[in-house]
């Protein structure tokens, strides 16, 4: 099937999304209210047709599926104009800010039998992927805890809070890796900046296995540090996201002696890849082949509800 594909919004994320889908040979459309923006896009990709808006893309047969990178409050509205209108969709993160409108879009691609996709990138991670090989494949044991953090000096906002921010990447891996959606989930908040917004968030989620995860987030912190850990049974694993490696720790402790035991460590993972390609050829996979994606749109729901559930913290 030949693929046509149209971004909605080309701002600072979406411009991304641009020069991915055309470099893969798949952008035909862009819609964007900026002249600049457009302008730009004009000069750089010379074959796309460019509108200022979606409306018009809403009933153009040729375009197979769009990809939405507008401002988040709009997503719901927008998502749901081009499934009602038959094509497939790919959302940016989060794809809403409430769990209804997340639901009302997973049911009404369900309903259209439309591909819906959100745009959590850190899944589509190599080094996550090869996370995820391992917890499944009992190579750390019993999965007991997973840790995640996300923290640097970074741009703090005025509405959405850091959770919301840095974690919602976070919050898809975590249940990823996890298997399934918590059970039960906690957070705790620092409001140094702002009385309403947080700058430094602890979440806390339990699983019905016995997992539980962990999330620190936060936007005022003296060092840039991405990194998750997965402690087992049988091992440990650690994702260092900023020098991309994965190393395995082959360390316990005997649960009948106590003891420690320390077989060393191996980099069982190393090296960078570009996973906004790899995200989006997942994408045009399941256009193609009407598999679920990865991130489909009742998994979002499920990373949605953790958020609006922390919310009330």
């Amino acid at each position: 099937m030949e693929k046509s594909i149209a971004v909605i919004g080309a701002g600072n994320w979406g411009r991304n999304l641009v020069k991915t889908l055309a470099h893969l040979g798949v952008l035909t459309h862009v819609a964007e209210p900026s002249e600049s923006i457009r302008s730009r896009i004009s000069a750089e990709f010379p074959g796309v047709d460019l509108r200022n808006g979606y409306e018009s893309l809403l009933n153009e047969a040729g375009i197979n599926a769009v990809a939405i990178a507008t401002p988040a409050p709009t997503h719901h509205a927008i998502a749901k104009a081009f499934l009602e209108a038959g094509k497939d969709v790919f959302v940016e993160k989060p794809i809403t800010l409430d769990v209804a409108e997340a639901e009302d879009l997973a049911a009404t691609a369900e309903a259209r039998d439309r591909i819906l996709m959100a745009g959590h990138l850190l899944m589509y991670q190599p080094a996550i992927a090869r996370v995820k090989e391992m917890i499944d494949g009992g190579v750390i044991g019993r999965l007991f805890t997973i840790h995640q953090e996300r923290l640097k000096l970074g741009r703090a906002r005025a509405v959405e809070d850091v959770l919301w921010s840095f974690g919602v990447h976070d919050v898809a891996v975590l249940l990823h890796l996890a298997g399934a959606a918590p059970v039960r989930s906690s957070a705790v908040k620092h409001r140094g900046l702002q009385p309403e917004v947080a700058d430094d968030v602890y979440l806390h989620l339990e699983f019905a296995s016995g997992t539980t995860a962990h999330l620190h987030n936060a936007w005022l912190w003296p060092e840039n540090r991405r990194r998750l850990t997965a402690i087992g049974s049988e091992g440990m694993i650690v994702y260092d996201e900023v020098a991309q490696t994965v190393v395995l720790h082959r360390k316990r402790i005997d649960p009948d002696s106590l003891a420690n035991v320390d077989e060393g460590e191996e980099v069982v993972f190393e090296g960078a890849a570009q996973p906004l390609e790899i995200e989006l050829r997942h994408f045009l996979d399941c256009v193609e082949t009407r598999r679920a994606p990865r991130s489909c749109g009742r998994s979002a729901v499920e990373v949605v509800r953790v958020l609006e559930q922390a919310s009330a913290f």
